[in-house]
């Protein structure tokens, strides 16, 4: 079974559903026969590469708070992030555009290193105060990740590489509705928005299981002759 994740590392419910979901995951009986696989989408893609600020200020614009209640706000997801054994850092961290971040995390999924590389982007972002908007910090969780540092670097220079990828996963998203992220595709026939409880996804996987894989209906009245276990019956 095929799972589609659309998200952002500037997302902190992205960080949180995706633990979320994994812990779903882990109590779903066929988990070893579920492919996830992470798609793009950016929360701020209209914000050019070189504006990068703080997160508080930011939340208080977008949303019309005070800085008080953008604090608030964010000790909020602090709380939710916490309750799931992750780390988070409520102030001091930065906001920026994020596409390199998602070119190379299609350059991850094409060298089999995309999960290693977005929980390290998640947490350097919302765990740590170093800025992933740093492109040497970028540079540096890559090689982390498990990928080589070259080609990091020569996906980094070239704004063509995976940009392709980047924006056909974009244009997915819009075409199944999403408009926020977390947002889960199971099969591509069950959507589940937002950063649901584990057990909400578990049900969800169950749910998605049976349909692609329905009871038996038995068809042509009366059992037949057949052999099992202990031999062949013969017909009389």
């Amino acid at each position: 079974m095929l799972v589609e994740i659309w998200s952002d590392i500037a997302c902190p419910w992205c960080y949180i559903g995706k633990a979320r979901f994994e812990k779903g995951l882990a109590a779903f009986a066929h988990r070893s026969d579920v492919e996830v696989v992470h798609r793009s989408f950016e929360l701020d893609p209209g914000r050019s590469k070189g504006d990068v600020g703080p997160v508080i200020p930011m939340l208080a614009e977008k949303y019309g708070r005070t800085i008080e209640e953008a604090r608030a706000m964010e000790a909020n997801v602090a709380a939710n992030a916490h309750a799931e054994g992750l780390g988070y850092l409520a102030d001091g961290r930065d906001h920026g555009n994020t596409f390199d971040i998602h070119r190379l995390l299609h350059l991850a999924k094409a060298r089999g290193r995309q999960s290693a590389l977005l929980d390290l982007a998640y947490r350097t972002n919302l765990a740590e105060e170093r800025s992933v908007f740093d492109a040497e910090v970028l540079v540096d969780i890559a090689v982390r990740a498990g990928l080589e540092e070259g080609e990091v670097r020569a996906v980094l220079a070239d704004e063509s590489a995976y940009a392709d990828e980047v924006r056909d996963d974009e244009r997915e998203a819009a075409g199944f509705g999403a408009n926020a992220v977390p947002f889960f595709v199971l099969d591509r026939a069950y959507a589940i928005s937002g950063g649901q409880p584990a057990e909400v996804f578990t049900r969800a996987l169950d749910q998605a299981w049976q349909a692609r894989t329905p009871a038996l209906k038995t068809l042509g009245g009366d059992d037949g002759d057949a052999c099992g276990p202990d031999g062949c019956e013969v017909p009389r």
